[in-house]
């Protein structure tokens, strides 16, 4: 004889719940469901119809068994799903970026192909991501299973402090110095030179020192045009904040002028760090002699990589494309911030 549908949805609804509260859960189903099918009948309903009626309204058996079960339907509700998500965002903001950068340094300074480079820093940038977003949803269910307590408390101490859109007169004065500074040290660096260096061996009897000299770090070549472009991009740098300031805020037209100077700013320090015009030779051969032997051997090990100096210049261009990347992004974060706002 064929069962019928309700004791194939009960049948479906206690098959996974534990054997000790099938008995009761199976004799309340039947009573509700009983009662339920007698009260469509008695206002007309045909015993099927309202069979069927009844049993779609409980709906999915497998939802009804969670809730008697008490088990979760979801990864991760609302107790953690916050804590998860503010974590999830922090981590992927800086791991896979520290990963990236990482992986483009080490390729670059064992001078393996850009295609290579790119394709390396890509694919593995992107594995660290899956797996850091995989591994800690995994967390987070198994707390959710386990009821375990993360120990992250909210409280009114950690609203957050309002943040001001605008742009203030202390960041137009820390601006305009910064700018100060860099011209000052360009032409102190040309005109004046940053590194004392000693022209001959000292000479006791005659009761004087050995005689000194100064000299520039930036290359010599690099006067005028392209130390009189760099105070241009600093000209602009310095209008650019005094408009922020005037303007009271960052705009999008304020941004995108900003990624342009950082964009022309790092191709430029790119491109002259690769050809070998940014830094002084002399300064270069300076650092080598003072290096002695210990320095010779320490670049001779470092041959297979390109030499000692050319790992340098390639942190160096880490440093000059970080630089740049944080500022294009500051100012268009500033720039979301302030529409926002408005």
């Amino acid at each position: 004889m064929a069962a019928t549908l309700t004791e194939r949805y009960i049948s479906a609804t206690i098959k996974t719940l534990p054997p000790a509260t099938q008995d009761d859960v199976r004799a309340e189903l039947e009573a509700s469901i009983g009662d339920a099918v007698e009260a469509r009948a008695e206002q007309g309903e045909t015993r099927p119809d309202a069979e069927r009626a009844v049993l779609t309204e409980l709906g999915d058996p497998a939802v009804l068994a969670a809730r008697y079960a008490e088990r979760p339907l979801h990864l991760i509700g609302p107790k953690y799903y916050l804590t998860w998500w503010r974590l999830l965002k922090l981590l992927l903001w800086i791991v896979p970026v520290c990963v990236a950068a990482a992986v483009a340094l080490g390729l670059t300074i064992s001078d393996a192909p850009v295609g290579e480079i790119i394709g390396q820093t890509i694919a593995i940038t992107l594995s660290v991501a899956v797996h850091l977003c995989f591994w800690t949803t995994l967390v987070f269910v198994v707390l959710e299973r386990s009821g375990a307590d993360t120990g992250v408390k909210w409280s009114v101490d950690s609203l957050p402090e309002p943040q001001e859109s605008g742009a203030g007169r202390g960041d137009l004065i820390a601006s305009l110095v910064f700018l100060g500074i860099a011209v000052a040290a360009l032409l102190w660096d040309r005109f004046v030179g940053f590194v004392v260096f000693a022209t001959g061996d000292i000479d006791v009897s005659d009761g004087l020192g050995a005689q000194t000299d100064v000299m520039s770090i930036l290359h010599p070549g690099l006067w005028p045009w392209w130390i009189g472009g760099a105070l241009v991009l600093i000209g602009l740098e310095a209008a650019l904040a005094i408009a922020v300031y005037a303007n009271r805020g960052w705009q999008p037209a304020l941004a995108a002028l900003n990624t342009v100077l950082a964009v022309v700013f790092a191709a430029a320090a790119i491109y002259l760090l690769a050809t070998g015009q940014l830094v002084n030779p002399d300064f270069l051969a300076f650092i080598a002699d003072a290096g002695g032997e210990g320095f010779a051997t320490g670049d001779a090990k470092a041959a297979g990589e390109g030499g000692t100096f050319r790992i340098l210049a390639v942190l160096t261009g880490a440093v000059i494309v970080g630089i740049a990347v944080w500022d294009i992004v500051d100012g268009w974060r500033k720039t979301r911030r302030a529409q926002r706002a408005e």
